[in-house]
């Protein structure tokens, strides 16, 4: 499915390009559950980087569960280094996440956690992020095209590999609402990537788009 959806594609000012990719970001829109949807050319990481610095801020919980956790720990407490609009970065085990009660303004989980082979139920983490007043942030790549309720997060990040079962090289940020902080970065803005201000993952998209079609989650 992936060799017959590729295609020679020249981004923009390609209309049948824009109609396909279109068609692509819509089914993902759908699965993922909100209303918008960024792509980028790059890896799950490169998402999850754009997206704790343009939406992170304020008071920052990571749900400890592994490798992949550390991970969103590193990248939030980068973006309380980088830009200043994180003020406080606390972790917390998967195991104790019952136990919060101080405020926070985010909440970041790598839900399904590949390097221990843990679920944290996602129902659970949303209802602790309205216990305290947070935003619910998710590294969905192990767990987009796989799990359902991904549009109980706020803001979401994954790329086309894994449970897209597409090909490598497109990843993908999907959320309801802007984010207010201001990058000052051309290629970490996320603004320039939702105005498709430099080259996209076009041929990866372009396979997805065959297989999207037999896709069930």
């Amino acid at each position: 499915e992936n060799i017959y959806g590729l295609m020679p594609c020249f981004g923009r000012g390609d209309e049948d390009y824009l109609i396909l990719e279109d068609r692509v970001l819509n089914k993902l829109k759908e699965m993922s559950g909100h209303s918008q949807i960024v792509r980028l050319q790059g890896s799950a990481s490169l998402a999850l980087e754009i997206m704790s610095l343009n939406f992170l801020y304020g008071n920052v919980l990571v749900v400890d569960s592994g490798y992949y956790s550390d991970r969103l720990f590193y990248l939030a407490e980068n973006a309380s280094k980088t830009f200043k609009y994180v003020t406080k970065v606390d972790r917390i085990s998967w195991q104790s996440i019952g136990a919060v009660t101080n405020k926070y303004d985010w909440i970041l989980s790598c839900y399904v956690e590949t390097s221990l082979g843990i679920k944290i139920p996602l129902e659970t983490l949303k209802q602790m992020a309205e216990n305290i007043g947070a935003k619910l942030m998710l590294d969905a790549t192990a767990s987009i095209g796989l799990e359902k309720n991904h549009q109980l997060a706020d803001a979401i990040a994954f790329s086309s590999c894994k449970g897209l079962f597409g090909l490598t090289g497109a990843s993908f940020i999907s959320f309801n609402n802007l984010p207010i902080n201001q990058i000052s970065s051309f290629y970490l803005n996320i603004n320039n990537h939702i105005d498709k201000m430099m080259t996209g993952p076009y041929h990866s998209i372009a396979s997805l788009d065959e297989v999207l079609k037999n896709h069930t989650s």
